[in-house]
């Protein structure tokens, strides 16, 4: 009895040491959808965040372009020419023989073409006197002219210019080229107009010496003539 006891005893035994030892039993897998969730909307807004800030970087790589677009120059090569354009027309409206333009100078010359005083009685200072106010009518015929002639010459290249600055203008990429160009157009604009008040003065100026020569001439002849016919008594009876 005693050794089926022990022997029942150790069965026991190792009967509750496989139970205590042996491997548990693998665990069921557990979907979470509110992890699940919460994740996926973390996603996202990180994903959001991420394209704000490559479009953000994207725009400032742009404004960087268009300022520099908008800060770029446009040469203006013509400028040197306009210049020398009216240059050249103010020196034609200072050469010649004719009266100048200077104030003081131009009443000093005329005091002396056409003087208050007429010289009746000396012909040969007459003859001289309007041989000077013909040839300074003559001069100034002359350099209106020849300004004329200029401003002509010059309107034949502002019209290649004028061609250059509107294809200038319309290709212009940034506001500085477009301010450049209409400053450019405005130059050629303000040059024709000074070369048009030039040639204004010269013809102006012409003609009026020509009138003032014509009167002076009229006037000589009415005091000749005056002189000549004298009270207009061609007989004076003597007393008997």
């Amino acid at each position: 009895m005693t050794k089926r006891f022990y022997a029942a005893f150790m069965l026991g035994m190792a009967a509750a040491t496989s139970i205590s030892f042996a491997p548990p039993a693998a665990a069921m897998p557990v979907f979470d959808s509110a992890n699940y969730s919460q994740n996926l909307l973390t996603a996202a807004r990180t994903l959001q965040q991420i394209n704000q800030q490559i479009t953000s970087l994207q725009n400032e790589a742009q404004m960087l372009v268009n300022m520099d677009k908008h800060l770029r120059r446009v040469d203006f090569p013509e400028l040197e020419a306009l210049k020398g354009n009216l240059l050249e027309v103010v020196e034609l409206m200072k050469q010649g023989d004719s009266i100048g333009f200077d104030a003081a100078a131009m009443e000093a010359r005329l005091g002396a073409l056409f003087p208050r005083d007429l010289r009746l009685g000396d012909r040969a200072g007459q003859v001289a006197d309007a041989k000077a106010r013909l040839d300074a009518a003559m001069a100034s015929f002359r350099q209106s002219m020849a300004v004329q002639s200029q401003i002509v010459a010059n309107v034949r290249e502002d019209a290649k210019v004028l061609a250059d600055l509107a294809a200038r203008s319309n290709g212009a990429e940034g506001s500085l080229q477009v301010a450049q160009a209409t400053n450019q157009l405005l130059a050629l604009a303000a040059k024709q107009q000074l070369q048009l008040q030039s040639m204004m003065a010269a013809e102006y100026r012409a003609a009026s010496l020509d009138r003032a020569r014509a009167a002076q001439s009229a006037a000589e002849a009415r005091a000749r003539t005056k002189r000549f016919l004298g009270d207009g008594k061609a007989y004076t009876p003597q007393p008997r």
